[in-house]
């Protein structure tokens, strides 16, 4: 596992990408398409800290909020 304090800061936009909001944004945008609910999890992961998925959270995974 990575070390975040090794990290050296992303750009901006990285970090905007990367952010809580834009994977609520992404997760609404999913459900208005498909239907299904969407679920925002924290992965741990500093390059990836949320990741949104149709699916529960898996091993190492934390649910942030779910898009229903």
């Amino acid at each position: 596992m990575t070390n975040v304090s090794s990290l050296q800061p992303c750009s901006s936009k990285r970090a905007a990408l990367a952010s809580f909001d834009h994977a609520y944004a992404v997760a609404l945008q999913r459900r208005r398409e498909t239907g299904r609910p969407q679920f925002v999890l924290r992965t741990g992961d500093p390059l990836q800290p949320f990741r949104v998925s149709s699916t529960g959270p898996q091993r190492c995974q934390a649910l942030m909020t779910l898009v229903a």
